[in-house]
């Protein structure tokens, strides 16, 4: 599967990174490294040998979705390009191993300034205004300017990150669903996203 992505072809071959790589870029999936876990599985920070820093999502063992599945979401997730939602680089299939690799936003998520650690730092209104327009412009661009309309089904505080100058940048596509062509419902047979 080859796809279009401005002047550049985006295919699952020119997205794959090599297991070994990815273990050299998180000191073997390190403790140390660890910045976030939930149900889909665990992410480490990381840095590639040319020092991109990187977020690596390795999702956990019972993942029930193939690895057709798996590459056709990857390359479907690396066409989407927008400033408030985090870019995906690339990914890794390698036995039983399913591995996202982000872009790594660094100020934490937006839940960690509200009610976690970080709530001592008060974030003033200019700064809360750009987050909640950055914010709705992502989901826009999802829902509306986008080649694709992507519903995200997920969307909290936990799945904003914010970067070194706090703008938002909506992560966690997992239970996102893709709405076809001139569809303009969603049918589902299943609830998702967080209770």
């Amino acid at each position: 599967m080859k796809l279009v992505n401005g002047n550049e072809i985006i295919n699952e071959e020119s997205l794959q990174i090599e297991l070994g790589k990815i273990e050299e870029a998180t000191n073997s999936f390190s403790i140390k490294n660890k910045v976030g876990e939930g149900g889909f599985g665990v992410v480490y920070k990381g840095i590639l040998a040319y020092g991109q820093q990187i977020a690596v999502k390795r999702l956990s063992k019972g993942s029930k979705q193939g690895s057709l599945e798996f590459k056709n979401e990857v390359v479907l997730l690396a066409k989407l390009q927008h400033r408030n939602l985090v870019r995906l680089l690339g990914f890794c299939l390698h036995a039983e191993e399913k591995i996202l690799i982000y872009e790594y936003v660094a100020n934490h998520s937006l839940d960690f300034f509200l009610f976690g650690q970080a709530n001592n730092v008060k974030l003033d209104w200019p700064t809360h205004y750009r987050i909640i327009g950055g914010i709705a412009r992502g989901m826009l661009y999802l829902h509306e300017d986008s080649r694709l309309r992507i519903i995200h089904r997920d969307l909290k505080t936990s799945n904003i990150l914010l970067d070194e100058e706090l703008n938002p940048k909506i992560s966690d596509f997992g239970i996102a669903r893709i709405v076809c062509g001139s569809q303009n419902q969603a049918l589902t047979n299943r609830i998702v996203g967080t209770l």
